[in-house]
């Protein structure tokens, strides 16, 4: 038996309480390298706390889980944001908890649109990474150093992670 979960359109102010969605609509922009390139400008706060701290960029490529996703577990990260931005215009599943007195509270589902990234903020329990129908490239920046940066909750009843209808 599942919890049904159904994801929403990814827009800032929904996701303000886990992080900043990351586009460039509506973006502080301006000209650089003699006006050849365009700079987005501060698109998202990078966090990295802790012993020796330093800041991460990596490229991930997943593979999509069929779809309901079923949700099993989340994680969060203590020392630091950690933040995913696609490499091709393709949606992706982002699954975010806010965190209660006895773990992650009921998950909240978002669907990106083509161009849009997310950076979970330090601590924030999250999905992990769904693309959806094809591998998927992403460029990730997160926090490296001491300490361990990975904390896992598993939901004792799964939820069952839908896509809007018209996905």
């Amino acid at each position: 038996m599942s919890r049904r979960l159904v994801a929403a359109p990814l827009t800032a102010a929904a996701f303000a309480p886990f992080g900043e969605v990351i586009e460039t609509d509506g973006a502080e922009h301006f000209a650089i390298n003699d006006g050849m390139c365009t700079r987005y400008h501060d698109l998202a706060r990078v966090e990295a706390a802790g012993p020796n701290a330093r800041v991460l960029i990596s490229i991930f490529r997943g593979r999509p889980y069929p779809m309901p996703l079923a949700l099993t577990m989340v994680e969060r990260h203590p020392f630091g944001s950690q933040a995913f931005m696609p490499l091709s215009p393709r949606p992706f599943l982002v699954v975010v908890a806010a965190d209660g007195a006895a773990g992650p509270e009921r998950p909240q589902a978002f669907l990106t649109r083509p161009g849009q990234g997310v950076n979970y903020a330090r601590n924030t329990w999250h999905a992990v990474l769904t693309p959806i129908g094809a591998e998927q490239d992403f460029l990730v920046v997160d926090r490296g150093g001491d300490g361990d940066n990975l904390e896992a909750f598993v939901f004792e009843t799964p939820y069952a992670v839908h896509l809007p209808e018209a996905t």
